[in-house]
């Protein structure tokens, strides 16, 4: 069998950790490096596939490239440059995967959410953020539909702020709590209205459990639609995406916390208004970032998309 090497940047990270674990249930896939800027020289825990792994030094003028065949950065915003420049000058070949905001608005890139789009065509491939997941989730099967902004309010757990100490992550200000940051332009408000629909309104908060997103969609539509009429399109449209699952009632976190899979329900219409309300969860860890990140390698490989993904 002809299994390709990953190279793991970040691999101490939420999300690299996520990454690993995936990939090492993966049957094409081996992670064969694995960088660490805080745990360089020691062994790598849990890696089923290579017991012998140390992690690399993350110090970009020493950095330690072999002979893998893509590498996925799982770093911080802002942090990528200079390890892309260095491993296509080691490698031009290689397939480059950023997991960060960093390439999502460079034409260069391929920006790919996997139910959303077309097999992987280039070697620089954007993996979507989590918030903008989920929202573009709910938009697409509507986006002929809709009239206006769409005002979407989303509640994510504190490992979408990082590992490093910081107010969204800090567990005595969440206590008994719920943060609201960014309310205006965040980040991932910016990317959906580049890469799907431009008039969106999205408030992002943050709460006390660790891990999962809960959003929430208020839409006009440009024709009124009833809730059933609504749950159908959903269905129809992701008939055939076996991580997507469409359902009546409202989704809640338990349902995709440690899950691949985002579930989109609890469709309710105004009809007077034309006003479409619904609800869509997601493991921010999983189908926000790592899983999408191993569908991406998958789909630049040629192979299914959910290849090694437990469903």
């Amino acid at each position: 069998m002809d299994v390709k090497k990953i190279g793991l940047l970040g691999g101490r990270g939420y999300v690299g950790q996520e990454i690993f674990e995936l990939v090492n249930n993966h049957p094409k896939l081996s992670i064969t490096s694995v960088y660490s800027s805080s745990q360089a020289g020691l062994s790598v825990p849990g890696s089923a596939k290579d017991n012998s792994l140390s992690y690399l030094s993350m110090d970009l003028a020493n950095l330690e490239l072999g002979n893998e065949d893509a590498y996925v950065l799982a770093l911080p915003n802002d942090q990528s440059k200079g390890y892309v420049d260095k491993i296509l000058e080691h490698n031009p070949k290689a397939i480059l995967l950023d997991i960060s905001s960093d390439h999502r608005f460079n034409a260069s890139w391929e920006y790919r959410l996997p139910e959303l789009s077309e097999p992987v065509s280039a070697t620089k491939i954007s993996n979507p953020g989590c918030y903008a997941t989920a929202m573009q989730l709910m938009l697409a099967p509507l986006i002929d539909k809709i009239s206006g902004p769409v005002n979407f309010f989303g509640i994510s757990g504190y490992s979408g702020a990082g590992a490093s100490p910081n107010p969204r992550n800090d567990k005595e200000l969440l206590s008994n709590n719920i943060l609201a940051y960014s309310m205006i332009n965040h980040l991932h408000e910016q990317e959906v209205k580049h890469q799907m629909y431009k008039e969106i309104f999205f408030t992002p908060h943050v709460a006390e459990f660790f891990r999962g997103i809960h959003m929430t969609g208020n839409i006009i539509l440009t024709d009124s639609m009833s809730a059933d009429d609504a749950e159908r399109v959903f269905q129809d449209f992701y008939a055939d995406s076996s991580l997507i699952k469409v359902q009546h009632p409202a989704p809640n976190l338990q349902q995709v916390r440690g899950t691949s899979f985002a579930v989109m329900g609890g469709f309710e219409a105004d009809i007077n208004s034309k006003r479409l309300t619904f609800c869509c969860t997601i493991d921010n860890l999983l189908k926000g970032a790592a899983t999408q990140a191993v569908q991406n390698l998958n789909s630049a490989f040629g192979w299914d998309d959910n290849l090694g993904i437990i469903e």
